[in-house]
């Protein structure tokens, strides 16, 4: 008995005219949606060019306010960047080679298109006195100094500023260990009871009837 009671349920919803007009509508409106144009209609050749012009000028650098730069500011910007790099570069090479000599490095700062600030110069403190009562570790010393002073690939003016001064240091110190050694060897030589060689070569060299006659 179900089965037959399905059965005709079966056969009264075909026979329907209600549930035939709602299919025939159904089925004539698959064929208008299927033809119908796209509600996003394909973008052409160059509506997608303008599109991506316009990313890429988004992508590009921006102002502190979040909008693009012109072309003059990107170019302004790129000079700050290289700047940056090349009086850090110089500051670092005194550091390095100046060891302990160097203190820090310090900057002098402008403020890019970007918001951003980038160092346009630079200097470090380099000490470069001679060392008190010891004309050795001077002449070390000032040495090292002169090196760190040129070590940049371009030295400033102050930079061969401070190489003439530690130079003449560091003759000032050489002149003086001279004098040193000197005074160690006649005073060795004395207590020994000689004379040193070094001092009967100065005595000929100051005694004019041992020197040569000129021809």
């Amino acid at each position: 008995m179900t089965i037959a009671v399905l059965g005709a349920a079966s056969l009264s919803a075909w026979a329907s005219p209600t549930f035939n007009a709602g299919s025939a509508k159904v089925t004539t409106a698959e064929p208008k949606a299927a033809n119908a144009p796209s509600a996003e209609p394909e973008a052409s050749s160059d509506e997608v060019s303008s599109d991506n012009a316009t990313r890429g000028e988004s992508a590009g650098p921006k102002r502190a306010d979040g909008t693009p730069m012109a072309p003059e500011e990107i170019e302004q910007l790129e000079q700050l960047k290289q700047t940056d790099r090349a009086v850090r570069q110089h500051e670092m090479a005194h550091q390095t080679v100046g060891g302990a000599y160097a203190g820090g490095a310090s900057y002098d700062y402008e403020v890019g298109p970007d918001g951003q600030r980038y160092a346009v110069a630079g200097e470090v403190s380099i000490d470069y006195g001679p060392v008190p009562n010891d004309p050795k570790a001077t002449i070390e010393k000032m040495q090292t100094v002169i090196a760190a002073a040129l070590a940049p690939a371009d030295p400033s003016p102050k930079d061969y500023q401070v190489a003439a001064q530690a130079r003449q240091y560091l003759l000032e110190a050489k002149l003086e260990a001279a004098m040193q050694t000197s005074e160690m060897a006649q005073a060795r030589a004395s207590a020994e009871g000689t004379t040193p060689a070094n001092d009967t070569t100065t005595d000929s060299a100051l005694n004019p009837s041992n020197a040569p006659s000129a021809a």
